[in-house]
């Protein structure tokens, strides 16, 4: 049997604002079921939640969720404006 020695992980334990979060569920949400009001919440909630994680000076994480609600959110309202313009262009 061979020893390795102790291996220690470190793991941040920062928290993840609710807004972070909140924001990736209604992009997806906007993105996959109701596209606009999911769709805007998301990108309120997600900029809502960066600007918190950068003002927390390390304390909070979640930076990558809040912005990738934030860009489901406009791909959903994008993808619909051109679903609208597809329409009354017909």
């Amino acid at each position: 049997m061979s020893t390795y020695g102790d291996v220690t992980h470190t793991q941040s334990s920062s928290e993840t604002p609710g807004k972070a979060t909140a924001s990736l569920v209604l992009g997806i949400v906007g993105l996959v079921l109701i596209p606009i009001i999911p769709s805007i919440l998301a990108i309120v909630f997600g900029n809502s939640a960066k600007q918190q994680i950068d003002g927390s000076g390390g304390r909070l994480g979640g930076r990558g969720l809040a912005s990738a609600g934030v860009v489901l959110g406009w791909v959903a309202l994008a993808l619909w404006a051109l679903f609208i313009v597809a329409v009354v262009a017909l």
